[in-house]
Parts: C-alpha cells; sequence; structure tokens
C-alpha cells in the first residue's frame, strides 16, 4: 500500500509517550528511517522498501529475536538490497545539517537507555545487599551448600544431586573472603559466631543483583521499548521471592544468573543476524555457549535453557537453509560455528568443571559409599587407597559386600527387627550407602560351624558354585531368605537376619556364582561380579533400590527377587577383605581413568536425583501451586522471639503475571488467527504486534520450557523451583503491558488522552509494585514480633491466603 503512493509515504509510529509520530514527506531533506540523510528522493526509495520487505521498525516498533525482522527478508535479491541501503546510509550525509535533530535525539535516547540501566543495576544491588548479615545464622539449604563450600576449602570428597559448578563458586568465595572451611553447618539456626560467611553470601547475591540488568536488557533488545524493559526491571527489583533467593548461600541465584546470561547472549547474537561472522556475532555467540556450560554445571534445570537455545538454533539455521541467496558453503559456515559455540565449546566447560572438581575433592569423605569400589580406591584416606589386601575370597574371611548399581550401597544389617505385620519378625537386613560395622560379613561354609581361621586348617578358597552362609559379624546372624512378602516389593520374597551365634537353619544357604565365569573358578575381590541364589526358595539376592520407612532408618530395601534376569540390581563385588592367613596386594591398578569417573558421576547424580524424597515436616509444594503464590517456604524462625524469613513471593508481582499470561495467550491467539485469515493491520500496527508475537512468544516459550517439565518429575519438588520460570513471566508482563498501552493510546489518537495514556499506565504499574515491595519487604528482610495471625502484628493485615504460613 504504501508503495502504491510513494511521493506521499509516511512512517507513523508510537511514540515512547504514546503519540503518534509521522516522518516528513520524501520530497524534503530528512532522516531516512534507517539513519541515513539524503536529499534525493530517487535514493530514498530503495531503502523504503527495504524497510518494509525486511519488516525493519524504527526503535519504538521493535525487533530483536523477534525475529529474523534484523535481517533481510532471504531471497535472490536480498544481498543486493542490503547492500542498496549499506550504500544509502553513509556518514558523510548524516552529518549534514538537516540530519543534526537526529541524531542529537538519537545520541539523547542511548544516554538515557544507559542512565536507566546504570539506575536499575544500582538499585538492584542496593536492594539485594541490604542487611545481608542478616540473620546472622544458618537459613534453610544454606545447611547443605555452605557445608558444600567448606567440603571444597578442605578438598573432602562429597555427593551431591547437582553438578558441582555453584558449591565450587561458593567454596572459592569462601576461601577468598577468608573463611577456613571449619565451621560445621549442621542445621538451620546454628549461629555463624566468628566464622565469616559474608563472602558465600555475597557471591549470591552478587549474582541475584545481575539478574535484573540483565532482564533490562533482554527486554530491550526484544521491544526495542525503554518502558517495557523498565517495568520489566521493576518487577524482578521488587519481588520479595527473588530479593530473598539472592541473599543466602543457595545455587539459585547462580542458576538463574547463567539462565539470564543465556538469554541475553542469545537475543544479542540474533540482533547480530544482519552481519553475520562479525566480531560482535562471534563475541555474542560464544558468550551463549559459555552461559549454557555454566547453568547446566549449577543444576540439571540447566537442560531446559540448552532446548530453548537449541529451538531456536534449528529455526534459524532453517531460514538460513532457505536463503537462495546463500551458497551451501556459507550455509555451512554458519552450522559450523553453532556447533563450535553452542555444542563443543560448552561441552568442553563441562567436561572441565568436573575435572576441577575431581582433582580438587581427592580426600576421603561422606560421600564415598555412593560410589564403585575403584572410584573410591583414587580418594586419600579411604581404607581402599594405597590398600593392599588378599586378591582371592577365602572361607573365614571379613568382607563387605557393595550393590554394583549406583547409589545402592553395602548389604547391612543390625539389631532391630521388622514390625510386627511385615513378613517374619526377624532382623532387619537393608543396603547402607556409607561406610560401617554393620556393613562386615562373615563367609562361612554351609555345612559346618568350625573356624576357618583356625591356623591348624588349611586355607580354602571360595569358587564359582559354592553353596555358603554369610555371618553377620557385629550380631552373629545369617543372611536368610524365605515365602513371606518384601516390605515393599510384594512379589519379592523377605531378606531377613536369622538364628543365634551362627545356628540357623537351611533358609540361610546361599549358592555363589560369578556372572560370565565357569564352574570352579575363585572369586577376585573388587573384580569379580557375583550373584547369591537362595537355595531354597531359588531367587536371586538384590536391592529394589526403595526407601524404607522410618521403622527401616530409611535405608534401601533387601529382597530375594524370584526373577532371574541379570539386571545391577542383583549384581554384588566384594569390597572390603580381611584374611590373616592369606597375601596381600596392591589396588592401585583399580583406579579408574577420567572417563569413567564422569560417566559413574552423572549416573550417580541422576539417580540420587530421582530418589530425593520428602522428609518429616518438609514444607514441599505441586507444580500449579507456584504461578498462583499459594504458599511459601519459612527460612528462619518460628516464633515471635525469632528472626522470621519467608519466602515468598510480591503478590502483587506474581498475581499480575499470572494475569498477563492468560491475557497475551488471548491476545496472541486472536492477532496470530487474524493474520494468518489474511486481516490487513493498519501499518503502525504491524511492529507492534511483531514484537508481541514474536518477542513476547520467545518469552512464552521460556517460562513453559521452565515450568510445565516439573508435571512429570517424580523427585521432592520445592516453591524455589519455580523462580527461573517467574524471570520470562516477569519479562513477558513488560512487553504485554507497554505494547497494549501502546495500542491504547493508538486507539485513542484522536482524544487528548491520547498522550497520556501510556506514560500514566506504566507509571502507575511502577508505582503499584514499589508500594507492595514496601509492605511486604519484612518477609525478605526479617520479621520479629507477634505472628501475621495475630491481630496486634505488624503483617497481620497482609496475611492475603490462608495457606501463607508467615
Amino acid at each position: 500500500r504504501l508503495l502504491a503512493a510513494p511521493e506521499a509515504t509516511t512512517f507513523p509510529t508510537p511514540s515512547i509517550s504514546g503519540k503518534r509520530r509521522e516522518t516528513t514527506s520524501p520530497r524534503t531533506p530528512r532522516a531516512d528511517p534507517l539513519g541515513a540523510v539524503d536529499k534525493n528522493p530517487a535514493r530514498l526509495r530503495p531503502a523504503r522498501r527495504i524497510i518494509l520487505r525486511t519488516g525493519r521498525m524504527p526503535p519504538a516498533l521493535g525487533g530483536g529475536l523477534a525475529g529474523s525482522e534484523l535481517r533481510p527478508r532471504r531471497g535472490r535479491c536480498g544481498s543486493q538490497a542490503a547492500r542498496a541501503v549499506g550504500r544509502d546510509a553513509r556518514p558523510d550525509s548524516a552529518a549534514k545539517s538537516p540530519g543534526r535533530p537526529a541524531l542529537t535525539s538519537r545520541r539523547l535516547e542511548a544516554v538515557g537507555r544507559w542512565a536507566t540501566l546504570a539506575l536499575v543495576t544500582l538499585l538492584a544491588f542496593a536492594t539485594r545487599f541490604r542487611r545481608l548479615d542478616q540473620p546472622p545464622h544458618i537459613c534453610w539449604d544454606e545447611t547443605h551448600f555452605g557445608k558444600m563450600g567448606s567440603y571444597y576449602i578442605n578438598r573432602t570428597f562429597f555427593f551431591d544431586v547437582h553438578p558441582p559448578l555453584g558449591k565450587m563458586l561458593i567454596g572459592l568465595a569462601g576461601y577468598l573472603s577468608g573463611y577456613d572451611g571449619t565451621f560445621l553447618f549442621q542445621k538451620p539456626g546454628d549461629k555463624y559466631e566468628h566464622h565469616n560467611y559474608m563472602g558465600m553470601r555475597g557471591l549470591c547475591a552478587f549474582l541475584g543483583s545481575w539478574l535484573i540488568p540483565l532482564a533490562y536488557l533482554t527486554v530491550l533488545d526484544l521491544s526495542k521499548s525503554l518502558p517495557a524493559a523498565l517495568l520489566a526491571a521493576a518487577l524482578l527489583t521488587f519481588d520479595t521471592g527473588c530479593l530473598t533467593l539472592s541473599q543466602y548461600i543457595l545455587l539459585d541465584p547462580i542458576l538463574m544468573f547463567f539462565i539470564m546470561a543465556a538469554m541475553l547472549s542469545m537475543v544479542k547474537y540474533h540482533s547480530c543476524s544482519d552481519r553475520p561472522f562479525s566480531a560482535p556475532w562471534w563475541c555474542w555467540l560464544s558468550l551463549t555457549g559459555i552461559s549454557l556450560a555454566g547453568a547446566l554445571g549449577v543444576k540439571f534445570v540447566g537442560l531446559f535453557i540448552i532446548l530453548q537455545v537449541g529451538l531456536n538454533t534449528i529455526s534459524d539455521l532453517w531460514q538460513l537453509f532457505g536463503d537462495l541467496s546463500l551458497s551451501l558453503v556459507t550455509i555451512g559456515k554458519h552450522l559450523t560455528a553453532r556447533i563450535l559455540c553452542l555444542i563443543v565449546l560448552p561441552l568442553l566447560l563441562y567436561v572441565a568443571i568436573f575435572a576441577v572438581h575431581i582433582t580438587v575433592l581427592n580426600k576421603s569423605g561422606p560421600g564415598d559409599g555412593f560410589f564403585s569400589s575403584a572410584f573410591q580406591a583414587r580418594l586419600s584416606g579411604n581404607s581402599l587407597h594405597n590398600a593392599s589386601i588378599p586378591e582371592y575370597l577365602a572361607y573365614g574371611s571379613i568382607i563387605t559386600v557393595k550393590n554394583l548399581r549406583m547409589a545402592i550401597g553395602y548389604l547391612h544389617s543390625h539389631r532391630h527387627l521388622y514390625p510386627e505385620g511385615i513378613g517374619a519378625r526377624q532382623q532387619q537386613v537393608t543396603t547402607y550407602l556409607h561406610k560401617d560395622y554393620n556393613n562386615l560379613w562373615i563367609i562361612k561354609k554351609h555345612n559346618t560351624n568350625e573356624d576357618p581361621l583356625d591356623p591348624s586348617i588349611p586355607v580354602e578358597f571360595v569358587r564359582h558354585g559354592d553353596i555358603i552362609r554369610l555371618e553377620h559379624k557385629e550380631t552373629s546372624r545369617n543372611l536368610h531368605s524365605h515365602h513371606h512378602e518384601a516390605p515393599l516389593t510384594r512379589k519379592h520374597y523377605q531378606v531377613t537376619g536369622y538364628g543365634i551365634n551362627g545356628t540357623g537353619d537351611s533358609n540361610d544357604f546361599w549358592r555363589i556364582e560369578v556372572v560370565n565365569r565357569k564352574f570352579g573358578d575363585r572369586i577376585k575381590v573388587l573384580r569379580s561380579r557375583i550373584r547369591l541364589i537362595h537355595v531354597v526358595t531359588g531367587c536371586v539376592l538384590g536391592s529394589s533400590g526403595k526407601v524404607l520407612p522410618r521403622w527401616g532408618w530409611e535405608q534401601l530395601e533387601v529382597t530375594c527377587t524370584p526373577y532371574l534376569k541379570e539386571t545391577l540390581n542383583s549384581i554384588w563385588n566384594v569390597e572390603d577383605h580381611i584374611n590373616p592367613k592369606l597375601p596381600n596386594i596392591s589396588l592401585d591398578v583399580l583406579q579408574p581413568s577420567f572417563p569413567e569417573i564422569l560417566l559413574e558421576s552423572h549416573m550417580v547424580m541422576i539417580r540420587g536425583n530421582n530418589g530425593l524424597k520428602p522428609k518429616d515436616n518438609e514444607f514441599t509444594s505441586k507444580p500449579w501451586h507456584w504461578p498462583i503464590n499459594y504458599q511459601g517456604l519459612r527460612f528462619s524462625g518460628a516464633n515471635d522471639t525469632d528472626f522470621r524469613v519467608y519466602l515468598l513471593g510480591n503478590p502483587v508481582v506474581w498475581w499480575l503475571n499470572l494475569v498477563s499470561l492468560a491475557l497475551y495467550l488471548l491476545s496472541g491467539s486472536a492477532i496470530a488467527v487474524a493474520l494468518q485469515r489474511g486481516a490487513q493491520l493498519p501499518a503502525e500496527l504491524e511492529g507492534l504486534t511483531r514484537v508481541l508475537l514474536r518477542g513476547g512468544g520467545q518469552l512464552l516459550l521460556g517460562w513453559m520450557l521452565h515450568y510445565f517439565p516439573f508435571f512429570l518429575m517424580g523427585r521432592v519438588l520445592y516453591f524455589h523451583h519455580y523462580f527461573p520460570a517467574m524471570l520470562f513471566s516477569s519479562m513477558l508482563t513488560g512487553i504485554l503491558w507497554d505494547t497494549l498501552l501502546r495500542l491504547c493510546a493508538w486507539g485513542l489518537a484522536s482524544s487528548p488522552l491520547a498522550g497520556v495514556v501510556h506514560a500514566a499506565g506504566i507509571l502507575s504499574l511502577l508505582l503499584g509494585t514499589a508500594y507492595s515491595f514496601y509492605l511486604f519487604h519484612p518477609l525478605a528482610y526479617g520479621m520479629i514480633g507477634p505472628l501475621a495471625q495475630e491481630p496486634q502484628s505488624p503483617m497481620a493485615g497482609l496475611k492475603w491466603l490462608d495457606s501463607w504460613d508467615f
């Protein structure tokens, strides 16, 4: 339509204030929308055609990742059109006097954006670092991650279900700030006293503060709108939940920092797509890969931002493949660049993180039992490190038997009996992940009670196919099974400890078999993979991996399965081996290679993550609770004399985000359907709809990817798992309300109110968010005095939902 009347073409665009602005006719010298100034109208028209074809809009109308609209629409003439634009956009033309007001305006706009960014950043740091030293005691999960930071300082090996980068950074911050790693971090409420904890909290507050400027820059690039970016930044600055998570020794602020860094870097390198292989393009593409490695290195939920970047990369490559002006060699270069920066670089960094982790933690610690015997042999202080033990198993040996499935542990028994109604009321047999004297068993012949360690009795080795009896060293009861049902796995048989001083019955007899070995072979310690088959019932000893209730001390269930299929659950190896009648060999040959350590570490972490179950009196939640801010988490304190901190999102922010998600789905769907049906929108609305659909759609995708997967998880879930998704919903809210208010201003163009609708709406949202923060800030900074359910409490009127227990 605009090309049909080139002599009188105008470019009405909504300004930041909401008023429409018209660019003058090309008959007069003026600033071109791309920034060029030229007196020749004939040379301005080709550039204008490129604007219309490519969708490139003035700053108020947007672009960004909002697509490929920042590069010319690809086709046979794409490169020629781009060159035409380049010829028109000459600096010497821009220097002429008619263009100076436009240049000055752009400079002022850039200064304004930098000043706003500085203000946003300063406010973020001020809110996050205020009262950072309070309370001076352990709060919630500082118990775990502060302790793990201490393990790095002391170089003590431990096990955690998350990758190591976050804990390594916490340990490094503590070390650099003078913390010596001696605080025990035993339980919430323990006072730090003279120990320096501010370095570790300071790191988390520092990275948590950067979430706000990163969100600001991301929204600014997606929408090209300063008010939208400012609103998104305010929502995160004044959210009490984000503030609380940023002030303690936790992994969440570190994870969210890398997620937001990856998102901004992805948006930025897409905005450089009209300059592929330039220095900024390579820089932002590389920073995207580095941020992806950081996100995955802190928690496995970093996979969600990797998935988002991956989907965008596939879409981008597909568009490049359809550009007929590009040769296959150029497309191959694009593909190679993305493989190097988004796959190879993050993978190398991720492996390097584990290499540092394994190198630093070289001392035996509380996590040894989760790993294989060969892994433990590399840890100094472990009983297997530089150890010498008898190579072959013999009768009379004192042994520990370890299950080969990761995170199952050692065959274990203790003096406690199964409770009434749980099979036979005999001694419990379980598996236990830690080293313990109750893991020791004596291997004996099934048909004699003589002591094989008697010097007068010759050594007799245990061989494949022998029938043996395992006597528990601490209680002198035999490993036993019968036809009673197992406690949790009903189709399996119960395993117990039975007998007195080694005297029992025929249900104590087990046939030992070496997997994939011939009959008669001797059994090697650590190397032989063995199965124990019950002679009477024919079942196989194994562990289901299920956690027993409190009566079983939350250890893992041991059963005898009638299904003889070979699985890791039913395969064991002998680890510790004591027999004074046998010569010893060195275990140095057992130490695994780095790839084997890396693989085993991930198998243990994944299994441990899936096995996380809620503990008694623990405030767990369900994913549908999170967006509605249904229930928070008590970080510290329980009565009116305690310093109470309560993790809860600012309800005004969270409910505004929830309404915005619904509005976006409705408005976005309506616009998409209308465009698909061929509706012709006014030219001044095309840029706004593009920002809403493409920029907002990118943020909606991020919210969905960081929220909906939790519905599929079987592990225990907490309220803080929603906060990465909350970042995306807050940014979407900023873009949505800025766009809706601009549409309202355009619709009221003939009214005197048009000029103030947008500015008044944004200002109202900013002031309302700030005032709600003023009301609810004690949740994050600490409450002392009467509880909220008491009328005299200053928080009494703010307990809007009964489920809030602050």
